[in-house]
């Protein structure tokens, strides 16, 4: 188990990648959850853009998040709501990174079996949503990844 501030899958934090590497070579999970949850500080810090010191570096990877989607986000008047789709687009960013890692990659190229799935967590009720945002190999990613956006966009039509 890895965790830190939002939940971020970053390719410079050694930590993370030293968590996964050891969970796929040496354990050899065959599953890794990226499970975020409704209401993440982080996510709400990154949402406000204000000035934070130090922690902005790190909060930086979710504005990039939300300027992807600003239009969509940008429609959400619900503070609250707003919130939850940048966490369920924050989730949905963490999987690709991971399944970008260079660990993951190579597990698949090794044909090892392993999945990487996209999970919520609402604090509120104590309920766990899947995402329904599982990448198993290297050629399912985008459609998947495309999929779990389209989905947190429900019937708004914006692009990603």
């Amino acid at each position: 188990m890895h965790r830190n501030v939002a939940n971020l899958v970053v390719h410079t934090d050694f930590n993370c990648l030293f968590v996964i590497q050891y969970a796929v070579s040496i354990l050899k999970v065959k599953h890794i959850i990226v499970c975020g949850h409704y209401g993440c500080g982080g996510v709400k810090e990154a949402l406000e853009n204000k000035a934070h010191g130090f922690i902005g570096n790190w909060l930086r990877h979710l504005r990039d998040i939300y300027y992807t989607h600003s239009k969509f986000l940008d429609s959400i008047t619900d503070p609250i709501e707003k919130t939850d789709r940048l966490c369920e687009l924050n989730v949905i960013s963490q999987v690709k990174n991971v399944c970008r890692s260079s660990i993951v990659q190579e597990a698949w190229e090794q044909e090892q079996d392993i999945t990487v799935h996209g999970w919520i967590y609402n604090i509120s009720n104590g309920l766990l949503k899947d995402l329904d945002i599982s990448v198993s190999k290297e050629g399912q990613m985008d459609e998947v990844i495309n999929r779990g956006i389209t989905a947190v966009f429900g019937e708004k039509k914006f692009g990603n």
